[in-house]
């Protein structure tokens, strides 16, 4: 590869603290080779003239679906990664619900063979806490970390047996892997589609309350106070969550919180009569609760934003809310509805931009997330205020239930690079 060097851009890295306009000089290897308004030029390199653009790390999605094996009608490496690009995604953490399930030695070698044959972007996957994700066996954590696993997780199902809950945390402390919960208590949760409130009871339809998140979060976190493991919350929904989490953290307690860009930019009032593509898990809450988690995030109380990525075919959709299939694909929308917290005032956009590059890559060690001189050119390249529609029929994913069709945004990656390449371009 010639090496490229990327003008005239302003580079905001939240894992240097940069905010400046200058060059980013790619090398031959694709590696950032210097940075910022200091950085010097080639008269040799490809020059690529960005006119004032904005150039951010590129972003690490903890949490999306990809159906290699079992679910390929929904989503397979190839759009995954087509999505991702478009969106300026360059890491994705991938779900182990596949048909089989990820909790074996075998099915790990295949999706990372799959994956390295298939996809375009950098793979991390997950495997099951239990097997077959069924709340009752550990996986083998050391064989599955030893293989390639970045963390463990039973995606849309909680482990309820305490006891064994107990275990994990211990087994998982001593050889230091990465614990991600979905939290919400199967018996309070039990038939349950939508938030308990009054939208619950003017459409007529079963809710959960958000004490079936608490007490999950308050459980985990007492035993993690017995035996401190790598312990993530993939989701929350609740400002009584963000409370349990605020006391915890103030007792010392170390841990992580995921939220969804979902959560985050809509609430149970856009579900108006019966839309199934906002069926989702944990369920939009009231704008009270949403509100909570952007003042979450403000106060370091959540440390990722991450795209809840969930295809599903049009027919699982096109059915009466309760028997409808739970889940959005968002991959593509991440960036973009991320923004809209910035143009409204609600976040900072350093803020926003660390949520999803350095601070996903700290919770899962991985050497992402950050433009440093030396690291991967995995680069995100946005115009900040170019407004777009979203309309489903353009998306990449191969399925195209997004919960946000139609809605006016502001910001659109105009180009990505993987490792120096431009993968890419708008």
């Amino acid at each position: 590869m010639k090496e490229k060097i990327l003008t005239n851009v302003r580079i905001i890295d939240p894992s240097q603290k940069m905010d400046e306009i200058g060059n980013i000089v790619i090398d031959e290897k694709g590696k950032i080779k210097s940075i910022g308004k200091k950085s010097g030029t080639s008269k040799s390199a490809e020059k690529i003239d960005l006119k004032g653009l904005v150039a951010i790390p590129g972003l690490v999605d903890m949490k999306a679906f990809v159906g290699e094996p079992g679910f390929e009608y929904k989503e397979n490496f190839r759009t995954l990664s087509q999505a991702a690009l478009a969106g300026g995604v360059t890491s994705i953490v991938t779900m182990p619900n596949t048909k089989p399930v990820i909790d074996n030695v075998s099915m790990v070698d295949f999706i990372i063979r799959r994956g390295r044959d298939k996809a375009k972007v950098n793979l991390f996957p997950c495997a099951s806490i239990t097997r077959q994700m069924e709340g009752n066996q550990m996986t083998e954590f050391g064989l599955l970390k030893a293989r390639g696993i970045i963390g463990f997780s039973d995606v849309n199902k909680t482990i309820q047996n305490s006891e064994l809950m107990s275990r994990i945390m211990n087994y998982a402390s001593d050889i230091d892997v990465l614990i991600m919960q979905h939290a919400e208590d199967y018996e309070l949760a039990k038939n349950s589609c939508i938030n308990q409130g009054e939208v619950a009871t003017r459409l007529g339809l079963q809710g959960v309350s958000d004490i079936a998140e608490k007490i999950i979060i308050e459980r985990d976190l007492s035993l993690l106070s017995e035996f401190p493991c790598r312990y993530h919350i993939n989701q929350i929904s609740s400002k009584n969550s963000l409370n349990v989490i605020k006391k915890n953290k103030s007792n010392g307690i170390k841990f992580s919180t995921g939220v969804s860009i979902n959560n985050l930019s809509l609430n149970q009032n856009d579900i108006g009569e019966f839309r199934t593509f906002l069926k989702l898990s944990p369920p939009l809450r009231s704008e009270e609760d949403r509100l909570s988690l952007i003042e979450g995030i403000k106060n370091d109380l959540i440390n990722v934003i991450v795209s809840d990525h969930i295809p599903e075919d049009e027919e699982s959709k096109r059915l009466p809310f309760a028997q409808a299939a739970t889940g959005s694909v968002g991959i593509e929308t991440l960036l973009s509805l991320s923004l809209e917290l910035y143009h409204n005032e609600s976040l900072p956009l350093e803020k926003i931009i660390k949520c999803l590059t350095i601070n996903p890559a700290k919770i899962l060690k991985i050497d992402k997330g950050s433009l440093k001189e030396g690291s991967d050119a995995d680069i995100c390249i946005l115009d900040l205020e170019k407004p777009w529609v979203v309309k489903a029929e353009e998306l990449k994913s191969k399925s195209k239930n997004t919960a946000i069709e139609n809605r006016k945004l502001q910001g659109k990656v105009k180009m990505t690079l993987l490792q120096g390449e431009v993968v890419y371009s708008n």
